[in-house]
């Protein structure tokens, strides 16, 4: 029988989750589930196999309806959109190629704010990163990064790290329409998400840690990385989405670990720029 959700925090909203496949916005769907919500998910082919996983969450029968729908087709995300009374963009690619990356990135972006303002959702939650934050050669190491941070987006492309230059114009592009539209926006920013993967492929972030678990990488840079769990994200996504005085940016954050942690060397205090695995 289906669970009772006549007492959970989302009993009769309907949510859309953009990307609903991807690593965060699979525990996004699977914890808004296990909160009564009914949910929308957008995907680019409804019937892909890699898309199963979504299929068999708790709930997903009954409450959980997959739409086909792309980034830059904006009938196809004002579709999915309307009728929900809130809104999760989580959908972006993950690339080094600026063309890949950017265009879907800010675009896709101005198109999910502009649907959310014509179906007049509550609100729009958006997933950001770190990477929209912390890229800038001019801070001050010892000033705390904050949620007022921003990359400096001229040495993001001097650099080539289209990644955190996509992430910060559409996040930029995301406040700006916004604005424009009337619509609430809260965003989101992770640090590098880890943890169980929903979905049946390997994702960016967890090549991370598994190129030093097989052998592949020989070497790790003298440095230190932010990790959070994905559920604590996907939590921190419905969290601000239910919380009425959510506003702004959250980092959302964890542990920090020297690379010689995360790869089990225990001491970090080589000053090689780099340290061979052994």
């Amino acid at each position: 029988m289906p669970a009772d959700t006549s007492s959970l925090t989302g009993h009769g909203q309907t949510v859309c989750v953009t990307g609903a496949g991807g690593f965060i916005a699979s525990w996004i769907v699977k914890l808004l589930l296990e909160r009564g919500y009914t949910v929308k998910g957008t995907v680019r082919n409804p019937d892909d196999p890699k898309n199963g996983h979504l299929r068999e969450l708790e709930g997903a029968k009954e409450r959980l309806t997959l739409c086909k729908a792309d980034l830059l087709d904006y009938e196809s995300l004002r579709e999915a959109i309307m009728g929900c009374d809130g809104v999760f963009h989580t959908a972006s690619p993950v690339t080094d190629d600026p063309e890949q990356m950017v265009e879907p990135a800010v675009n896709g972006t101005k198109n999910v704010i502009i649907a959310a303002a014509e179906a007049k959702v509550r609100r729009v939650v958006f997933t950001s990163s770190i990477g929209a934050v912390y890229m800038d050669p001019n801070r001050d190491p010892d000033v705390v990064v904050d949620e007022s941070c921003w990359s400096d987006l001229e040495f993001c492309k001097n650099t080539k790290n289209w990644y955190c230059y996509g992430k910060a114009v559409a996040e930029q592009a995301a406040w700006e329409v916004a604005q424009e539209k009337g619509v609430d926006l809260v965003a989101v920013n992770p640090v590098l998400v880890l943890g169980p993967l929903l979905q049946s492929t390997v994702n960016a972030s967890i090549i991370h840690i598994l190129k030093y678990l097989t052998g592949s990488a020989k070497t790790y840079a003298n440095s230190v990385q932010a990790y959070v769990h994905v559920k604590d994200v996907a939590l921190a996504h419905i969290l601000v989405y239910e919380t009425p005085s959510a506003s702004g940016r959250y980092l959302c954050a964890e542990s920090v670990l020297h690379r010689g942690e995360l790869a089990g060397e225990g001491s970090t205090s080589n000053p090689k720029t780099a340290r061979r695995l052994h």
